[in-house]
């Protein structure tokens, strides 16, 4: 069973989200703890809402009161309404809100079927509630109540790859556009990028690449985005995908808005005199291409080279994962475009490289130039890899499973859509 625990300022929003569910008859409110009351066992979002009045009148400047948590156990689980009842009231004793009022929403809408708790996490005398170590005590809970009701416990299968987290995309093992879409969605969301190459460089790093297309819509000259899928050699390997099936925020409008607020906020920014450090004092204790870029990987920045059909480097880019942000070469400073590497490494001379080495008692290497690293996403990404040799901790599957990464949850994207339309209603009214 999986746990994911969402905290916000927004109560009304949590409720009225899983009280529409009830409404479409896709969800059922199986328990209240310490809720008012009607009369005929029926509520509305009003009603769920004013059991909290006094709590959130108490309340002392705790920010983000609201308590949203998901409780999602195996799809092969055959659970009861009694046994969820069960599995809500256990876990949230052992939380520590057992005394909070909260209601149970069980969803009916898609396959896996599970619950949603809403409640808040200040108490009745507006102190807020420890959540120390609750990552921890959330993972240990739920082992427990896997043994005690005899569940299926979370472990990550071979099968459920694409499900969990974003992922280089392997145009070989089928269903392309649901692993591109993995990737494409949520980037923008986590790295700063500033143009389409830059972009573009990124997208590499999952055997993905995008082109601009332009077309005719209604007599009106329009352009867009194809997406195709790359092969180890970095070459399309497939038919290309529309942005538009990937949703609005893959589309080459948004990117562009995108670009330009990345654009002001990296201007002039610390970051950037700091990775020029970093690449400058790389670029001084090495002395060809392959040993700058092993030695940068492992600094958390990958070095994405574009090059001619003739092998000549044209251009590159830097990753930076520790910021998050990505830097064409030359924007970085003329002594980082492709053009003065490309001749800094050409001239250099082997022999007095080692000359070099032996001085600054560093170890020497042989005449042949060092083999790159596996031209693999930084080690944020690491626990993929684990994943797919099988030996992801529970710990780390855990991470991928409920943390940053969990973007293919349906229930989880369907809840942001429906808080962005209240704001966006929210505003209207104004």
């Amino acid at each position: 069973m999986i746990a994911k625990i969402g905290r916000s300022s927004n109560l009304y929003g949590a409720l009225a989200y899983n009280h529409k569910k009830v409404e479409s008859e896709k969800g059922k409110i199986l328990m209240t703890n310490k809720m008012i009351e009607t009369t005929d066992g029926q509520y509305s979002v009003s009603q769920l809402a004013q059991s909290f009045d006094s709590y959130l009148a108490a309340n002392r400047n705790t920010e983000k009161y609201t308590l949203h948590i998901s409780l999602n156990p195996d799809p092969k689980d055959k659970i009861s309404d009694e046994g969820f009842v069960r599995l809500a009231q256990e876990y949230m004793q052992e939380m520590g809100y057992g005394e909070q009022p909260y209601v149970v929403f069980k969803h009916l809408d898609i396959e896996r079927t599970h619950i949603h708790i809403v409640s808040v996490a200040v108490d009745e005398m507006g102190r807020k509630i420890s959540d120390r170590f609750e990552k921890r005590r959330s993972m240990e809970i739920c082992r427990a109540l896997e043994n005690k009701f005899e569940l299926a416990p979370a472990i990550m299968k071979k099968d459920d790859k694409y499900e969990l987290t974003f992922h280089p995309v392997d145009y070989r093992a089928g269903d392309v556009k649901k692993q591109i879409a993995s990737v494409i969605r949520h980037l923008p969301k986590y790295y700063r990028f500033r143009s389409l190459g830059e972009y573009n460089a990124l997208l590499s790093l999952f055997n993905v690449t995008t082109e601009k297309a332009d077309g005719e819509l209604q007599g009106k000259l329009q352009s867009g985005l194809l997406y195709f899928p790359l092969n180890a050699e970095g070459e399309k390997a497939g038919n290309p995908f529309k942005a538009s099936l990937f949703g609005r925020d893959a589309g080459l409008s948004a990117l562009e808005k995108h670009f330009l607020k990345c654009r002001e906020s990296l201007k002039d920014n610390i970051l950037k005199s700091h990775l020029k450090g970093v690449i400058a004092k790389t670029l001084e204790s090495t002395f060809n291409e392959n040993d700058f870029k092993n030695n940068l990987i492992r600094q958390g920045i990958n070095t994405v080279i574009r090059r001619n059909s003739s092998g000549m480097m044209y251009g590159i880019t830097f990753i930076d994962h520790t910021s998050k942000t990505v830097w064409n070469g030359s924007g970085l400073g003329k002594e980082f475009s492709s053009n003065s590497l490309n001749e800094r490494w050409k001239n250099k001379n082997l022999s007095e490289n080692k000359k070099l080495r032996k001085d600054k008692n560093e170890i020497l290497h042989t005449d042949k130039p060092s083999v790159a690293l596996s031209e693999k996403p930084h080690q944020l990404f690491g626990f993929l890899e684990n994943h797919q040799n099988g030996s992801q901790s529970e710990e780390s599957f855990m991470e991928s499973a409920v943390g940053l990464f969990s973007f293919d949850n349906d229930s989880v994207q369907e809840e942001l859509e429906f808080e962005h339309q209240m704001r966006k209603r929210r505003k209207k009214k104004r």
